[in-house]
Order: structure tokens, then C-alpha cells, then sequence
């Protein structure tokens, strides 16, 4: 967008469009940028209610988020709505580098009956291996953005289909081709989400995994 605003750009796993500057609202993006955003709020509580599942006792949740990331507190609005339900504190926590990463898992890591939610980022990936030996370290459940994080020994993931954004995304530069205006093609957010679970990580943390939870899997890592 800085290079041009004339060449037709199609974006997808993107965070928040509207809140980083890349459309001017998501349904009549209004430039010569429209695509696929990662997330949909509502799929926050999502997050808890997994987590709830795969770990009963759970009363308090760390809530791990970038505060480069505008998404972080809508995010986080979904979550805090849905824990009174499920019995849940919560605490958002932003940390920096990877310092704090430590210092904040290593604290909440101390009190029982404790969770970890890490909403996705870029600086979350970066210190993918260390939040997930963290969480292992101080047997936290806890509970990721996507697929890419329980491969490496993660407990938990729920998010959107990664490929399935860049086929749809595949659809818009076909219309684009064909005359239509990135302007008038609305910003979209997920269709289609997925939840995988390692159950040798649930094993090393003590974990019963119910069967409604096995059976809503939509991969199972053993």
C-alpha cells in the first residue's frame, strides 16, 4: 500500500484490516485493497471454551497478546464475556520480548487451576518453542490460534483453515482479472475453522481428553 495505490492487492491471515489501516471498513473497503482477515471476534470465546473442556478445573486464564496487534483487546472482549459462564478469571497480559514472555508464565504458572490462551501474532510465532516449553514447564493447559502451534507439541488449537483463505482469496483475484474493482469487493472474515489436539502433550500434563472433545477434533496428534 505504500508502494501503490493503484495496483489491485488481495491480502489474507490478516489480523485487522480496518484497525491496520488497509480498508476503510470491511464491507466497501473503498481502495485498491480487499481480501481475507484471520480472525472473527466472536471466535475468541471459542478459545475459553475449549480450554474449559480439555481442562475442568480451570478457574483463571492467562490471556497471552501482542500490543502491536489491534485485533488483541476485541479478542479479549469475547473472551472476558464468555468467562463468568464458565467460571473463569481472567488476565490479559502484553508482553514485549521474550523476557516477559518468561517472567509472565513463569507468575501465573505459580497458582492453580491455571490456563493459558495465546491469541495469535506474529510476535506470539516468534516465541512459538519458548511459550510452548513454558506452558509444558509449569503445567499449563494451554490453548493456540492454529494447527502450527500443536505440531510443535502444543496442547490445543482452534482458528481458521489457512488454505482454505488462500483458495477463496484465489476467487477474488479471478473477479479482479475480470474487471470488478477491489474497492467493491468486501472484506471477508473466516468460514471455515478447525480444532486439533496432541494428545501426547495431554498425557504429559495429566490430561483426561473427553470424548465429545476427541470426537469435535478435526485432527487428532498422537
Amino acid at each position: 500500500l505504500q508502494a501503490t495505490r493503484d495496483v489491485p492487492i488481495v491480502f489474507v491471515l490478516v489480523p485487522d484490516a480496518v484497525g491496520a489501516g488497509f480498508v476503510d471498513n470491511l464491507a466497501r473497503p473503498g481502495g485498491n485493497a480487499t481480501g481475507f482477515t484471520i480472525y472473527e471476534y466472536s471466535m475468541s470465546g471459542k478459545w475459553l471454551e475449549l480450554l474449559k473442556a480439555i481442562a475442568p478445573d480451570l478457574t483463571r486464564a492467562m490471556v497471552l497478546r501482542d500490543p502491536a496487534v489491534a485485533s488483541g483487546p476485541g479478542q479479549f472482549a469475547a473472551i472476558q464475556a464468555l468467562a463468568p459462564s464458565l467460571g473463569v478469571e481472567m488476565r490479559p497480559v502484553d508482553p514485549r520480548d521474550a523476557g516477559e514472555v518468561e517472567r509472565a508464565i513463569a507468575a501465573f504458572g505459580q497458582n492453580a487451576n491455571s490456563g493459558l490462551i495465546v491469541t495469535g501474532s506474529t510476535g506470539a510465532a516468534v516465541h512459538r518453542e519458548l511459550i510452548i516449553a513454558l506452558a509444558a514447564r509449569h503445567r499449563l493447559p494451554a490453548i493456540y490460534n492454529s494447527r502450527f502451534w500443536i505440531a510443535a507439541d502444543g496442547l490445543i488449537s482452534y482458528g481458521p483453515n489457512f488454505l482454505d483463505q488462500f483458495r477463496r482469496a484465489a476467487s477474488y483475484v479471478d473477479r479482479i482479472l475480470k474487471g470488478e474493482k477491489p474497492a467493491d469487493l468486501p472484506v471477508q472474515t473466516p468460514t471455515k475453522f478447525e480444532t486439533v489436539l496432541n494428545l501426547k502433550t495431554a498425557k504429559a500434563l495429566g490430561l483426561e481428553v473427553p470424548p465429545t472433545l476427541l470426537a469435535r477434533a478435526d485432527e487428532v496428534i498422537e
